[in-house]
């Protein structure tokens, strides 16, 4: 008798400031036990209601260098002037429990992880389970209306999230998945399909034994 087994999946998604991610992507980690989020480290000061190692690492830029220096990253970006990191020890504990890791990354990190895949045989295990996913406004205009709806930010802190999401909308292209998230519900039906298809593809299938009756 064959026994198959799935291999874990680690999925980035990508999207500028605005266009739905973070709700996506919860929605989808509240839904489905299976995947479970990659917490970042960064050096910005925590926000109301964040907790230190479930929102983020948050690190002083001394130890971040320090870490980014130590090779520990597996991808590091700056955004909005603070840095930002993933580790590779914690998607590795992750994927080697057998659960799949959602990483809620921006563009710079997600190019670095593709390049890392093409870097040579340390990459191996997270060649066969990578997927990537982008989510994009409607339009610019709807993007602006979100981010000022928000009232989160001052208005050059909005300006400056507006002229980095034009750069990083030339990136779609770059990623396997694109969803328009001009409807949320549709949105989310989509990255849901997304996962579940991922799951299934064949080359994510391996056999764990066989014996005969």
């Amino acid at each position: 008798m064959i026994t198959l087994k799935r291999k874990p999946l680690l999925m980035i998604v990508s999207a500028p400031s605005g266009a739905g991610k973070t709700t996506l992507c919860d929605r989808l980690v509240a839904e489905f036990d299976c995947i479970t989020y990659s917490v970042s480290c960064t050096t910005r000061a925590p926000r109301e209601g964040e907790i230190d190692g479930v929102s983020y690492h948050f690190l002083s830029q001394e130890t971040f260098e320090a870490r980014q220096a130590n090779g520990d990253f597996l991808e590091h970006a700056v955004v909005h002037g603070n840095h930002y990191g993933t580790l590779k020890a914690s998607v590795q504990a992750s994927l080697e429990s057998g659960q799949d890791v959602l990483m809620d990354i921006d563009v710079q990190g997600a190019q670095q992880i593709r390049a890392y895949l093409e870097s040579g045989p340390d990459n191996e295990w997270i060649r066969d389970i990578y997927c990537d996913v982008f989510i994009a406004p409607p339009s610019m205009e709807d993007l602006q209306l979100r981010l000022w709806g928000r009232g989160k930010d001052d208005e050059a802190v909005i300006r400056r999230r507006l002229e980095r999401a034009r750069e990083e909308l030339t990136c779609w292209v770059d990623y396997q998945y694109v969803i328009v998230n001009d409807r949320l519900e549709e949105s989310y039906a989509t990255l849901r399909s997304i996962l579940l298809a991922e799951r299934h593809k064949a080359h994510r299938i391996v056999s764990t034994s066989i014996s005969k009756r």
